[in-house]
């Protein structure tokens, strides 16, 4: 439910004079999530929505879909000539002076840059500051209710379990079969999801050897497939409840098929463990110190650990990215390779940290979520987190 109180709260603590919504044909999911825009809607017009920190919302709708905004509170102004959407436009700016909108300046961050340049061009042309919605974004968009994360936290439960379960399951073939297919390990753990009334987007990822080296690996579509003793396996996986509003889990370990784990595989994982812990640590020290985090600090305290190591090169991705209905969420992501992430992590928002080394004989990548409760306390989800390779042979025998 759309609450107008809550969000002027926030356009006076980011110091914003009002806030421009604007969608076209669903160019702006974000906008459509804010607004709590109806299941499957979709405007064939353009339809705008402006908060002001204070005072009265206003609403810009065309006279054939002049009911798109009805659910929401304020006056409303109906156009059909192009030049009276822009005198609507140009009134409903012409009092403030720093307008948030879903916009980046020069496409910095992808993730929030919805409006398009000429809608942004005319808005700036009618005297507003324009100013990215970043932050308001992750208010509204990303932070978890109650019941949202209790869910995150029943699937979190049951994505820890299907670790266990496709470690036994490789244990089992290898010792019965001599070998078992990424695909089977894949669809056991689907299986496990089905039995739970779990769904996820996409299967997981179970990559043996070479194959684990590919951040984005298919299962099942490498060179060699094929699971056998002294191989090493990465599985990351995500999946959520059947429920509305429900929140993912999403998590990555990694196995040795034997009972003593080599050492190349240790050194790695180890490197990969502390830049992961290095990231839990310096969201706890800066939240506990009251002091605003954005995402980018803790990508470059994660990403040092293993540019020290001497692997930086083999680290080819963002530190980790904000978690919610989708596994990969519109709030704050942890990045300063691929996008400079400048939005804050906020309380009640959940977001993975997974760092990995990707050689070419294997890859390693350690994948934990982190939720930050209201008083900034910084909490991993999913189970113990992994300390060492697990050694499949030993720790799941016959």
């Amino acid at each position: 439910m759309f609450d107008l109180t809550a969000v002027q709260d926030a356009l006076k603590e980011f110091q914003f004079d009002g806030w421009l919504l604007y969608d076209f044909r669903g160019s702006n999911v974000l906008a459509q999530r804010i607004l709590h825009m109806p299941e499957g809607f979709m405007a064939s017009r353009r339809y705008l929505y402006y908060i002001p920190a204070e005072g009265q919302p206003q609403k810009l709708v065309h006279r054939i879909e002049n009911d798109a905004l009805d659910h929401l509170p304020g006056d409303k102004t109906i156009y059909l000539k192009w030049q009276e959407l822009e005198a609507g436009i140009e009134a409903m700016v012409s009092g403030g002076k720093r307008i948030a909108m879903e916009y980046s300046p020069r496409n910095a961050n992808p993730y929030i840059s919805r409006v398009d340049a000429g809608t942004i061009e005319m808005v700036k042309g009618y005297g507003a500051d324009v100013q990215p919605s970043g932050d308001l974004i992750s208010i509204f968009e990303a932070t978890l209710s109650e019941e949202q994360l209790q869910s995150h936290y029943a699937a979190s439960v049951l994505t820890n379990e299907a670790f266990s379960i496709a470690w036994k399951f490789i244990a089992d073939g290898v010792r019965e079969n001599g070998s078992v297919e990424e695909s089977a390990v894949e669809a056991r753990i689907m299986k496990h999801f089905e039995d739970n009334d779990l769904t996820t987007y996409h299967p997981p990822i179970v990559g043996v050897n070479a194959n684990g080296g590919n951040p984005h690996y298919e299962t099942g579509t490498g060179e060699v497939t094929t699971i056998r003793e002294n191989d090493f396996v990465l599985i990351d996986l995500w999946a959520k409840q059947k429920t509305p509003g429900a929140i993912y889990s999403d998590l990555t370990r990694t196995g040795f098929v034997g009972t003593e784990v080599p050492e190349k595989y240790v050194e790695i994982f180890n490197i990969v463990a502390a830049s992961r812990d290095a990231g839990i640590e310096c969201t706890r020290a800066k939240l506990a110190a009251g002091e605003p985090l954005q995402g980018w600090e803790i990508d470059d305290a994660v990403r040092d650990v293993i540019d020290s190591a001497g692997y930086g090169e083999y680290f080819c991705h963002r530190t980790g990215h904000s978690l919610g209905q989708e596994v990969h969420g519109n709030g704050t992501h942890l990045d300063n390779l691929e996008t400079h992430e400048t939005r804050l992590i906020l309380p009640r928002t959940l977001f993975t940290i997974e760092p990995g080394i990707y050689l070419p004989e294997f890859g390693v990548r350690s994948e934990v979520d982190v939720y930050i409760h209201e008083d900034g306390t910084p909490e991993v989800t999913g189970g113990p987190i992994q300390t060492e390779v697990v050694p499949i042979l030993k720790d799941f025998p016959a």
